[in-house]
């Protein structure tokens, strides 16, 4: 299985960035739940965004109302448009996806740097 995630680079503040994520290797099914994670510098992974059967959304409260998670589940992708961006979404952003048999897999990251 592997994940590849692009999409990440360098924006101003206020700017937007869409990222995108294709697994391979795995069957599509409505089951599989997607998501965004990201880690800064000298902090844990954390959870951004997931979007889970009957594409229910889930977000972290930094970044409701910016982000918007989005998923095609027949092309086993999933994406993420970030609007209003901040220094502080400065990370490397993981997607993961979770499949119906429970199991995890991760993509490399893609690096987004905000500056002020």
């Amino acid at each position: 299985v592997q994940l590849q995630a692009s999409g990440g680079g360098l924006v101003q503040a206020g700017g937007s960035l869409r990222l995108s994520c294709a697994a391979s290797g795995v069957a599509f099914s409505f089951s599989n739940i997607m998501g965004w994670y990201r880690q800064a510098p000298g902090k844990q992974r954390e959870m951004v965004a997931t979007i889970s059967y009957g594409a229910t959304m889930n977000y972290a409260d930094p970044v409701k109302g910016r982000f918007t998670i989005s998923r095609d589940v027949t092309k086993n992708s999933v994406y993420l448009r970030m609007n209003s961006l901040k220094p502080e979404d400065t990370a490397v952003y993981y997607c993961k996806i979770t499949t119906s048999g429970g199991r995890d897999y991760w993509g490399q990251g893609t690096q987004v740097t905000v500056s002020s």
